[in-house]
């Protein structure tokens, strides 16, 4: 993209009436953003959704200007954009439909990794869940996964200062410009953060600070992964947000399960309960559901105990998959008579009691 186009997407951004919906519209039935500003209203009028109103807000010479001063404050800090026709674009993001037009960045950020999963959960996250999230990212670490969340206080910080303990990247994703910090008392951990990683955000270095802003911030982070996972939350929250936008986006989302109790495991015992999350009990539910392979294409060896102990439903799968070659998880759930999402995790548990092993393409055979 060149500097005199982006200094057009930065206008049709700036246009309050235009969301990144319309806003691709325009551009592919003009061909570029320059072309949106220079192309007759009549025309503009052809395409659907766009009326008086919009094309009213859009001519206003306020944009440009507005564009031009952002353009400055792009330039001088060295921030790297990201345009959503260009290859450099977060290739998950690009599917999602509702995805910036622009994407600003800062840092070392590389997305060439197959494996990248997003952490969240409550700002006032437990001990225990606080433990759960640490040991979940070093247990995928063997993996290389890329761990993004939302640099906030509680689980956001506990999973990116996590990922850079384990010498993994991590993305935060801001719901204000670049020029600010929020929370203030996470300052101090920019620099580690961009050193392992970086920082993502639509929003301009003028954005005021707003709720919705980090409502909206949610879609990056659930559409640059391929998973989500929620460790804690109350019965309602913002990373329940992101677990049901990434449910739309159709990736896999995952929930730690808690006591019923437990007011900050509401959230995810919902998820769970109505079948809009895979219920994460142990770190390696995450590989398993997700079938990733080690670095050599292998999956960890397993070894196989002696004497094992298959419990209820265990010994329905078990004995279902002897009588198959082969068979993948939802038919293994259908023949079974169990709901997806446990026997994802029960397979899980015969596997690491050595008596079933996975196989290409979400199939897996008694060994």
């Amino acid at each position: 993209m060149t500097e005199n186009e982006l200094l057009y997407v930065l206008a049709l951004q700036n246009v309050a009436k235009i969301g990144d919906i319309t806003a691709k519209k325009l551009i592919a039935h003009c061909g570029s953003a320059e072309a949106v500003f220079k192309e007759k209203k009549h025309h503009l009028k052809k395409i659907g959704g766009i009326g008086s109103l919009i094309l009213r807000d859009l001519f206003e010479s306020q944009h440009l200007k507005a564009a031009e001063t952002e353009f400055k404050f792009i330039k001088s800090e060295a921030i790297i954009c990201h345009y959503f026709k260009d290859d450099s674009y977060p290739e998950k993001l690009k599917h999602c439909i509702d995805s910036p037009i622009l994407l600003f960045q800062k840092g070392e950020i590389n997305l060439k990794q197959q494996h990248i999963i997003s952490i969240v959960g409550a700002r006032k996250v437990t001990t225990n869940g606080i433990a759960f999230c640490e040991k979940l990212v070093e247990e995928l670490a063997i993996y290389n996964p890329i761990i993004v969340s939302g640099f906030a206080y509680g689980t956001d910080i506990t999973a990116q200062k996590s990922a850079i303990k384990n010498k993994l990247q991590t993305i935060g994703c801001l719901a204000h410009g670049l020029d600010q910090v929020y929370p203030k008392a996470h300052k101090r951990y920019i620099a580690e953060v961009e050193k392992h990683g970086g920082f993502f955000t639509d929003f301009w270095s003028s954005a005021t600070f707003d709720r919705n802003n980090f409502l909206k911030r949610n879609r990056i982070i659930a559409g640059l992964s391929q998973a989500t996972i929620v460790i804690e939350s109350a019965e309602k929250g913002g990373s329940l947000v992101t677990a049901d936008i990434a449910n739309s986006y159709n990736r896999d989302v995952f929930a730690v399960p808690g006591r019923v109790t437990d007011s900050q495991s509401v959230g995810c015992n919902n998820l769970i309960k109505h079948q809009k999350a895979h219920m994460l009990s142990h770190p390696l539910d995450v590989p398993y559901i997700l079938n990733w392979q080690l670095q050599d294409g292998k999956a960890p060896i397993i070894q196989k105990q002696l004497f094992v102990e298959l419990e209820g439903d265990e010994k329905v799968i078990y004995n279902y998959l002897k009588t198959q070659d082969k068979a993948m998880l939802d038919v293994v759930a259908l023949q079974c008579n169990l709901p997806t999402f446990k026997v994802a995790s029960l397979l899980l548990n015969m596997e690491l009691k050595g008596v079933i092993r996975p196989l290409p393409g979400k199939m897996f055979e008694v060994v």
